[in-house]
């Protein structure tokens, strides 16, 4: 193996969060971003809605906060989620001076922004571009990158686990020194060496059988935290966007939830609305209860999927407010302005993560983590719409000024070279993409938008199986990227399953049968795991 690459800063991830570091973090030294694919496929790049942020004289941070706090169920970190509301309207600055073109409108007083409003939300506060909010600062951010010669950006380079003194054996003291990667273009492991290392991986959707998320949500800043020992929380909450396209040809297009926000009406079948029986803030109810709603209706009717009815908007003015998604379902056949939408729940977004506080600082000293990946405490047991970037742009922001603030490492520690053993080449890959599709497939059947003990417990036996099986296939091969993905999925997937077998209630986006209620603990308590032995999938 090479000598190990040095950076001062170890960037895991090229969504919003891992891009705002490495562009605030360089201003103090080197910084090299990972990534296991192309620069731009992130869950950031396919966000259509916005940035949830106060900026209208009828809107106030309090309001803001108190939209949080009810969509979470009773577990968010009340400071955490006024820190981040009340730090929102610097980032988006930030973000339109580098170049970010949030949609503005004629106004009074001249231009003024063009805010959208989404379930959840009491106000407008959502800065967009039109509905490709994501691509957008996806672009703008990589571009500011590409013009930084202290940044590195090493596409198809995927994160394999993390180094600590822990495992290369000092006993007096334990952090984060780097990681071991797979370059998926050569083959090889190498190590790279930083002073401090951020987890921006995003989220795990590709858990499920059904999901919004890109091919690489598969958990892994999750699984290689909680391999180094981080703990891990609240991962039971996995939040299931109500309204995905429904259509044999079209895979992960997610229907934004912004069209609800300018009128959309949720439809069965037979053309009636059934939001308003389940909420009374109906269309516009937070995201777990439309899902839930949904479901129930899909099962109820044994139709396949729902309708979404917004041809009352017109044709200019969809082709304006939604160009992308216009354009997407006329591809699939469907004209928004005259059709309905067929839509379907599927896996969107994990609220629960590595546990980090609202300077993105986990427990393991030098390890960093923002974004998806993270449990800062923002979203409790279910995220509001659109805070998400707002979480990603602030805790990124704050990471990189805390860590620049802490400055290196004074030990300059030997990392040995990946020890590949007497592993052969894989002979039967076939094993690793049955594998994938039977996680899949139990995590949606058994662990889905509403679930029973039952069926968590039978999901539980089966995963463990299937950990064997994983983990003994990733030692006795050399490495590729669909082992590596496989190993992290079924870590992540049975860290969903443990920690909806820990909460006995039903709260926010967990909804179990055998338990109903929320058992009324004040404050409630969040679902802490660590590892501790030997975790699923390892030695």
């Amino acid at each position: 193996m090479e000598t190990p690459k040095e950076f001062d800063f170890l960037v895991i991830g090229s969504g919003l969060a891992g891009l705002f570091y490495a562009l605030e973090a360089s201003k103090r030294g080197t910084v090299a971003i990972l990534t296991k694919g192309a620069a731009r496929e992130s869950n950031t790049f396919h966000a259509q809605g916005g940035v949830a942020c106060v900026a209208s004289s009828t809107d106030t941070f309090d309001l803001h906060i108190r939209d949080t706090l009810d969509a979470g169920g009773g577990l968010c970190k009340e400071d955490v989620v006024r820190t981040i509301v009340e730090d929102g309207p610097e980032r988006i600055q930030d973000l339109s001076r580098l170049g970010v073109r949030f949609a503005t409108r004629p106004g009074e007083d001249g231009e003024q922004w063009d805010l959208g409003k989404e379930g959840g939300h009491s106000r407008r506060r959502i800065f967009h571009v039109d509905d490709a909010t994501g691509r957008e600062i996806e672009q703008v951010l990589l571009q500011a990158v590409s013009a930084n010669p202290r940044i590195q950006v090493f596409e198809h380079h995927q994160a394999v686990d993390l180094i600590t003194l822990g495992k290369l054996g000092y006993s007096s003291e334990n952090r984060c020194v780097g990681c071991y990667v797979f370059n998926r273009r050569s083959g090889k492991v190498e190590a790279f060496r930083s002073h401090h290392t951020l987890l921006a991986t995003g989220g795990c959707g590709k858990v499920y059988l059904y999901t919004s998320n890109p091919d690489v949500a598969t958990g892994d800043g999750v699984a290689m935290a909680f391999r180094a020992g981080v703990s891990i929380a609240n991962m039971e909450f996995i939040q299931f966007h109500p309204t995905c396209l429904y259509h044999p040809q079209a895979k992960n297009f997610l229907i934004s939830e912004a069209l609800r926000g300018e009128g959309a009406l949720l439809l069965n079948e037979e053309g009636h609305r059934f939001l308003p029986s389940a909420d009374p803030r109906a269309e516009l109810a937070p995201r777990d209860v439309v899902a839930r709603a949904i479901d129930a209706e899909i099962k109820r009717s044994g139709h396949p999927c729902v309708y979404l009815d917004i041809r009352g908007k017109g044709k200019d003015f969809l082709l304006g407010r939604f160009p992308t998604i216009y354009a997407a379902c006329l591809r699939y056949g469907i004209d928004m302005a005259t059709d309905l939408i067929p839509v379907v729940p599927a896996a969107h977004y994990q609220c629960g993560g590595v546990v980090t506080n609202v300077d993105g600082r986990t427990e393991l000293p030098g390890l960093w983590a923002a974004g998806e990946v993270a449990c800062t405490g923002l979203h409790g047991a279910n995220r509001l719409a659109s805070n998400s970037l707002l979480e990603a742009v602030v805790v990124s922001y704050r990471a990189a000024r805390a860590s620049s603030a802490e400055g290196p490492f004074s030990r300059k520690v030997a990392i040995p070279a990946w020890d590949e053993g007497s592993a052969a080449d894989p002979d039967e890959l076939v094993v690793v993409a049955h594998n994938w599709r039977e996680i899949r497939e139990l995590m949606w059947d058994y662990v889905g938008i509403v679930r029973t003990r039952k069926r968590l417990r039978r999901a539980g036996v089966r995963l463990q199986n299937l950990a064997r099986e994983i983990r003994e296939y990733y030692w006795s091969y050399r490495l590729n990227a669909d082992l590596i993905d496989l190993r992290n999925l079924v870590l992540v997937a049975s860290l969903v399953v443990d920690s909806a077998l820990e909460r006995r209630e039903s709260r926010g986006l967990h909804c179990i049968l055998d338990f109903p209620q929320p058992d009324g603990s004040h404050p409630p308590a969040d679902t802490i795991l660590q590892f501790s032995g030997t975790p699923i999938g390892e030695r």
